[in-house]
């Protein structure tokens, strides 16, 4: 017959193996935590798209990989609150290429507001003007090829048609950019004269994006603002559900 001490034991011994459970359970969520702070912080970070700025390259439900050390490092480059620790300039900086794809924190918002999505079009020193919807670097007409109407699809069930070109830099990388059917006020320009350590941001939707030709909240955006260079889509509900066609794309 059990006796009452061996009972005792028997308790003792279950609720220290519970505890023991416990901990390793604690354990591995802090580290997965430690891990998923470290990764997010210094190597990629999840970013969805929330506007149509970049269609239509990009669209609304994509989710993309921004790969954090392509620029080096700056506070914006931290997560969370982190973003308000007293730390200016970049570390293992690395400037970025024009036609990057890049995110960054818009300097007329507070720290810890959003981040926007745009290419990167000006370098420092860099002369930017749009004239009769053409882009102008330094007073020479970057090539602009019409592809095709482009039929958008996400407007509340409405449909509109833009017409979609092709755009090539002076270094020769190329991507779509859209143009509205009826001229808007960004289609004609003055001249930006972009300051040293400082880059101009356009998105490829070039008459429905808030960008560096709008002074707030974006203008030139300093080299401290760039939060990582968007590098692939690597999933999608831009079709109302799983996009099968858009897993793991690199962007152009």
């Amino acid at each position: 017959m059990e006796t009452s001490s061996s009972k005792l034991k028997k308790l003792f011994t279950a609720a220290n193996a519970d505890e023991n459970t416990w901990k390793e359970t604690i354990k591995t969520v802090a580290f997965a935590l430690i891990f998923a702070l470290i990764f997010r912080s210094f190597a990629y970070e999840p970013f969805h798209i929330p506007s149509g700025s970049m269609k239509s390259n990009l669209l609304v439900g994509d989710y993309l990989f921004v790969s954090k050390f392509s620029y080096g490092y700056s506070r914006y480059s931290l997560p969370f609150v982190l973003k308000l620790l007293p730390f200016h300039g970049r570390i293992f900086e690395t400037p970025p290429k024009r036609g990057d794809i890049v995110v960054f924190h818009p300097p007329g918002l507070p720290p810890l507001g959003d981040v926007y999505i745009k290419r990167l079009i000006g370098l420092p020193g860099d002369r930017i003007q749009v004239k009769d919807s053409v882009l102008y670097i330094n007073d020479q007409p970057v090539k602009k090829e019409y592809v095709d109407d482009w039929v958008d699809k996400e407007k509340q069930g409405d449909e509109a048609t833009l017409k979609r070109y092709r755009e090539t830099l002076p270094e020769g990388k190329s991507y779509l950019v859209l143009n509205a059917q009826v001229p808007s006020e960004v289609e004609n320009t003055d001249v930006y004269v972009v300051p040293e350590g400082h880059y101009f941001m356009m998105g490829d939707n070039r008459d429905n994006s808030r960008d560096s030709r709008y002074s707030y909240p974006v203008g030139y955006v300093p080299e401290e603002d760039l939060v990582g260079r968007a590098d692939m889509i690597f999933f999608s509900w831009s079709c109302g559900f799983i996009c099968s066609h858009r897993f793991f794309i690199g962007l152009e």
